[in-house]
């Protein structure tokens, strides 16, 4: 907790950078975008200039903004699954988002906010094991798909630095957003994209703009819960807490994990219809209070992404996601500019989240930020593909059944995906979920697969606040 501000972001040198923006006279908006920034160079794994951002933001005076940050799929695209990985990128939408953030709610010029990412691009950062283990997963498909990218030769300890990234941050911050999608920068991404046997075109690029709107919103114990509208799925939260919150009082605490696991399995029959947003929330949902039920195309079985959430005393609260989709996305590298594009389009299904050209995909990313009386904020995101919205439920209900935030955080969860329950060890009601007929699977309590939820937030009674999760490496932070 801090007079002035807080910041909770996957990586501690995005909340060290988060912190320094403050410092200088920024608010909790550029604080975010900076420690957004400093993730897309920090871990090129999860999070990249070549991938997304969604934000969530409550100005001063209550009224809460969903920035959408993501891009479309190539006008002259033939469909998913044509020949080469090319045709799983879309139009790179984290730096317009940025850009579009610091134009409508920052104080600082661009250049700043960018400065914190732009020098650790430039001067280097120490290689850690996270990177390291993600190297080990993805480091084939690396070098198959792109096998000169630098980042196929660092070792543990190294310093690794990033000049042609850095170069694209100091472009950005003289020109703005046209350093990506204009000129030179552009037509190298739609080489690269050739090169992997997709159509993405430099004027796919040029077209590019962010999505500004209302959230969503539903009422939960009180307060209201915003969440991300079409295309992301974070529509599929809102239709869960309105269900839940429906029926709070005809639950006992006993059974509220297996209630909410059907919960999630009635909601996620509805993910490939996303784009129909809030007209959702009118569903009926079939949940079984007493025994597990199967739920076919329920949640698979994706990870990565980054959060950042940040608050200031001036009353901006923000909750946010960067990505590129899967480990270091398409795997595509853009030597030109030192980055890895992201496999979006790898997000379309089926019905109306089918493979199209020009369209966007069903997008995972889900953050959420809850107001309430007496301007009252708390905003919570997590990576973890579709276990975001699994988390961040189980999180909203502890919270509400009393526990504070560090509990709330630290305490066991569960997560469906491909048919399995997997259940952290230790879980205090894992055997009654296997009774009520869920397949449990245990994994080490602590694991990365139950997700890394930042929070921050604002109460009447208390200052500025922020908190992390004790699973990856996520850091808080106050100025």
């Amino acid at each position: 907790m801090s007079r002035s501000g807080a910041v909770a972001a996957a990586h501690p040198l995005a909340a060290a950078a988060a912190r320094d923006v403050a410092l200088r006279g920024g608010n909790a908006v550029d604080a975010a975008v900076a420690a957004q920034a400093v993730i897309c160079v920090a871990m090129p794994e999860a999070a990249g200039v070549g991938g997304d951002v969604l934000a969530l933001v409550r100005a001063p005076d209550g009224t809460v903004t969903a920035v959408n940050g993501t891009g479309r799929a190539p006008k002259d695209w033939p469909t998913l699954g044509g020949p080469g990985v090319g045709n799983s990128v879309t139009v790179p939408g984290a730096l317009a988002g940025w850009a579009d953030l610091n134009e409508r709610f920052g104080a600082l010029a661009f250049g700043e906010v960018l400065e914190p990412a732009t020098r650790l691009a430039r001067d280097g950062l120490t290689v850690g094991d996270a990177l390291i283990s993600a190297l080990a997963a993805h480091g084939e498909r690396l070098a198959r798909v792109s096998p000169g990218a630098p980042v196929l030769g660092v070792s543990p300890g190294d310093r690794w630095t990033q000049p042609a990234l850095a170069a694209l941050l100091d472009r950005a911050s003289e020109t703005g957003p046209g350093a990506l999608y204009r000129g030179e920068a552009a037509d190298a991404v739609a080489r690269a994209v050739a090169a992997a046997g997709g159509s993405l075109a430099a004027a796919d690029l040029h077209d590019h703009t962010s999505m500004i709107t209302e959230p969503i919103a539903v009422g939960w114990a009180g307060a209201t819960v915003h969440v991300q509208p079409p295309n992301s799925q974070g529509v599929l939260l809102a239709m869960a807490l309105q269900w839940l919150d429906g029926h709070w009082d005809e639950i006992d605490a006993g059974h509220r994990d297996h209630v909410m696991v059907e919960i999630i399995g009635e909601v996620f029959a509805h993910r490939d219809d996303s784009g129909r947003g809030a007209t959702l929330l009118a569903e009926p949902l079939d949940v079984d209070t007493e025994r597990a039920a199967e739920h076919p195309g329920g949640p698979r079985s994706y990870l990565h992404t980054a959060g950042v959430a940040t608050a200031d005393s001036a009353g901006w609260v923000v909750s946010s996601l960067v990505s590129v989709f899967d480990g270091f996305g398409s795997a595509i590298h853009v030597p030109e500019l030192g980055l890895h594009l992201n496999n979006r389009a790898d997000g379309f299904t089926a019905g109306a989240n089918a493979a199209r050209p020009g369209a966007r995909p069903v997008h995972t990313l889900a953050p959420m930020l809850a107001t309430g009386p007496g301007g009252s904020s708390l905003a919570m995101s997590t990576p973890g593909a579709d276990g975001q919205v699994q988390t961040l439920l189980q999180v909203a209900s502890r919270l509400r059944a009393g526990a504070d935030l560090e509990v709330a955080l630290a305490a066991h969860r569960w997560r469906a995906e491909d048919g399995n329950l997997l259940v952290e060890t230790g879980h205090p009601v894992a055997d009654a979920l296997a009774s009520r007929g869920h397949r449990v699977v245990e994994r080490p309590h602590g694991s990365g697969v139950f997700g890394s939820v930042v929070a921050a937030g604002l109460s009447p009674d208390r200052p500025p606040f922020s908190a992390s999760d004790l699973r990856r490496q996520s850091t808080s932070l106050s100025w």
